[in-house]
């Protein structure tokens, strides 16, 4: 029987899971390496070892209806897309509101996660922890890791010969906080994401140039949509899952880059993707197009070399007196403190988990990986069905296939991310359909044929609008009684 459930990580997913945890009557206790909740969201003025780091003007790409934790909406008062400090109050809220905190360890660090030698007949686990320089050994039923995947820098070096010789300064985009000593210098970004985008158009504001270089281009959507909407409200239907669904391969892809392409056309910008139908991940930039046009931010192909204090591009074109460069290159997913690394990386040293949680091999399905994935939807509702599915693994109430059938689900649907998204390693994912398989699997999805014949104006709601994170809690297991009013009224929140 699971009790005792270990929570590393007091970021969105972590508190998410200390709540479900409490939920189901199960004892949590969360360790925290930092002083506070909020994880990634939590801003410090420098970039701290072990931790996420986020420079000063991030925004959220997701708005507040679909963002929100699905049984504690955003204040109406609140704009659509908000400012780090903002999510991070009402993070802070969630915790007091549900009272989390007495459940968290602050200042503490875990150092080791490890099964114990009976771990084949009980599943338990040590988690070794480190606090004020004093170690200490618990022994918990089962682990939810909530680490988060923005904390180890990927610096791809060895790809970029002669950076050695360059005589400027570079940096991983994990560094940068604000713009102001780039004043007036030449900066190289390095990596069409949102982060390199962003550093680029902010950057533009104070530099002499910014040059920003892309291995293989991106869609950049803005994040307001038709008629002024919130571009997820109207693009995250179950309706336009649907209908993605069943049309053919061709025509699906060919309305997909022409409503990418509906405000500019991207090869026109240098920013067309490699891959034009793949449908990984776009950039989320307002301001991108426009700094392009106003020729303050240049686009690049890859850097073929560097030399001392100039840059040689793949096209053969030469940029001189480049002061600085910033790797926007992502993170690498990294759990130093698994004895056994090859629990959650088994295969290649890729991530190999089933419904993207569970890692298959195990004796006893007693360790669970929250948020360890991106869909073009919101993490902190994906984190909340995940750890309620989770518990109910914890719990016996979801039974598993044998790991040979977890491993056989893993591989079709590394087959389907091939397909769609150009890779197989991706974390990507389609967020609906993911959504939809773990609620059905926990007795949580609703049913859109039964609503039509019990409430037809919530069912045309939950199909044609937005698949809001309060569509998860109007059934089943964890219901909440205010699902369907913030569904009927997400549109009048909006606008507000």
């Amino acid at each position: 029987m699971v009790r005792r459930v270990a929570v590393v990580g007091a970021g969105v997913s972590g508190l998410a899971a200390t709540k479900c945890c409490l939920e189901e009557g199960l004892e949590p206790t969360c360790f925290e390496q930092s002083e506070d909740v909020g994880g990634l969201w939590h801003y410090t003025d420098q970039a701290e070892e072990g931790r996420a780091s986020i420079y000063r003007t991030v925004f959220t790409n997701s708005c507040k209806e679909m963002m929100c934790y699905p049984d504690f909406p955003f204040p109406d008062d609140h704009p659509n897309y908000m400012h780090n400090t903002r999510l991070q109050h009402y993070i802070c809220k969630y915790a007091k509101h549900f009272d989390l905190l007495q459940h968290i360890q602050f200042k503490t660090l875990v150092t080791k996660v490890k099964k114990r030698p009976d771990f084949s007949v009980t599943g338990q686990w040590e988690v070794v922890t480190q606090r004020n320089g004093k170690e200490e050994t618990t022994v918990f039923d089962a682990v939810m890791v909530c680490s988060g995947h923005h904390v180890y820098p990927n610096l791809p070096i060895a790809d970029f010969p002669g950076i050695q010789k360059f005589k400027g300064c570079y940096f991983h985009s994990r560094e940068y906080k604000e713009p102001e000593k780039f004043r007036g210098k030449k900066v190289l970004v390095i990596g069409l994401g949102n982060s390199g985008s962003d550093i680029a158009v902010e950057l533009s504001t104070v530099a002499s140039q910014v040059y920003l270089s892309s291995r293989s281009g991106s869609w950049v959507m803005s994040r307001v949509w038709d008629n002024g909407y919130p571009w997820d409200l109207l693009v995250i239907t179950r309706f336009q899952t649907w209908l993605g669904n069943i049309l053919p391969r061709a025509l699906s892809d060919w309305l997909y880059v022409r409503g990418m392409n509906r405000f500019f056309k991207h090869e026109n910008f240098g920013l067309m993707p490699l891959h034009r139908t793949s449908r990984k991940e776009p950039v989320f930039n307002d301001d991108l197009p426009g700094r392009i046009a106003c020729g303050v931010v240049v686009m690049k192909p890859n850097v073929k070399e560097f030399r001392e204090t100039s840059v040689l591009f793949q096209d053969g074109t030469v940029q001189d007196d480049v002061d600085v460069v910033v790797f926007a290159t992502g993170y690498s997913y990294s759990y130093p403190f698994m004895e056994d690394h090859s629990i959650i990386k088994s295969r290649d040293n890729q991530v190999t988990l089933y419904k993207g949680i569970l890692p298959p091999q195990l004796e006893k399905p007693t360790m669970a990986v929250i948020g360890l994935v991106q869909s073009l939807g919101p993490i902190i509702p994906t984190a909340d069905l995940q750890c309620r599915w989770a518990i109910k693994v914890f719990q016996g109430q979801c039974i598993l296939p044998p790991a040979s059938e977890m491993m056989d689900d893993i591989d079709e649907k590394m087959g389907k991310k091939l397909k769609w998204y150009g890779s197989s390693t991706t974390l990507q994912t389609d967020y609906i359909t993911y959504m939809d398989e773990l609620a059905s699997a926990i007795g949580v999805k609703p049913s859109v044929l039964k609503l039509l014949l019990t409430d037809p104006q919530l069912a045309l709601e939950v199909f044609f609008g937005p698949c809001t994170p309060y569509q998860y809690r109007l059934v089943g297991p964890g219901k909440w009684s205010g699902a369907r009013k913030a569904i009927l009224t997400q549109w009048d929140r909006t606008l507000r």
